[in-house]
């Protein structure tokens, strides 16, 4: 799984990165809110983790944006202050949970875990279209050159390719792919089809997704 890491102290962030990467998650690290909406706005993550005192923009702002953004990532809000109003602003914008520091990290650890581990684990086979190959064990898409998805990225390409002829429209992938989550909507789905042409051009593939007059998106290879 993909984390997104948002901490202003980098021993402190290189440690937990070291340990989360030790535990099996990619893990990428930011030092300030600014970055962490730049990574957020191109990139897609099964968990973020955000420290509320940050320079630039702090995590419940951040948090507010993201969420004004209509991405429902889950959340863990980190901070240094024990104010209840801290922790109650953080669940009104939207986290999903909040540590107070210093933390032992194994309760960092356990507290990703919980909030990540609703998502489904995948055999080891992989699935080929055009020239894209998806890897179901790592959720590694390669063509030219090679990037990992997050699970939704991955559940959501694999939707495309496992229905490539047939064209399919927001509404089942709200209901297959976020399983009618209630704050998953049009704007979700548009979201993560804007990550997923982002990867395919990244790595180089003349594969494409379009979306018709009707509202349906399709799958497509345009290479010879």
């Amino acid at each position: 799984m993909k984390l997104l890491f948002a901490e202003d102290t980098v021993d402190l962030s290189r440690a937990v990165t070291a340990l989360l990467e030790r535990e099996g998650y990619y893990v990428d690290a930011v030092y300030d809110g600014r970055q962490a909406l730049e990574h957020i706005k191109s990139e897609s993550y099964d968990g973020i983790i955000l420290d509320i005192m940050m320079p630039e923009k702090d995590g419940l702002e951040v948090l507010k944006e993201i969420r004004g953004m209509r991405i429902i990532t889950p959340v863990l809000m980190l901070t240094a202050k024990s104010e209840v109003d801290d922790k109650v602003t953080g669940l009104e914008l939207g986290a999903d949970d909040y540590l107070t520091k210093p933390f032992a990290i194994k309760e960092l650890i356990a507290r990703v875990k919980a909030m990540t581990r609703r998502y489904t684990k995948y055999s080891g086979d992989s699935l080929k279209f055009g020239d894209i190959t998806l890897e179901s064990d790592s959720f590694e898409l390669s063509s030219k050159n090679a990037v990992r998805l997050s699970v939704k990225e991955f559940e959501l390409l694999q939707s495309l390719i496992v229905n490539s002829n047939t064209a399919v429209d927001d509404r089942f992938f709200l209901d297959h792919v976020w399983n009618d989550e209630p704050d998953a909507t049009d704007d979700t789905v548009n979201l993560y089809i804007m990550y997923l042409k982002g990867k395919l051009k990244a790595i180089g593939s003349n594969t494409e997704i379009t979306k018709d007059e009707d509202g349906n998106y399709k799958i497509t290879y345009n290479g010879k």
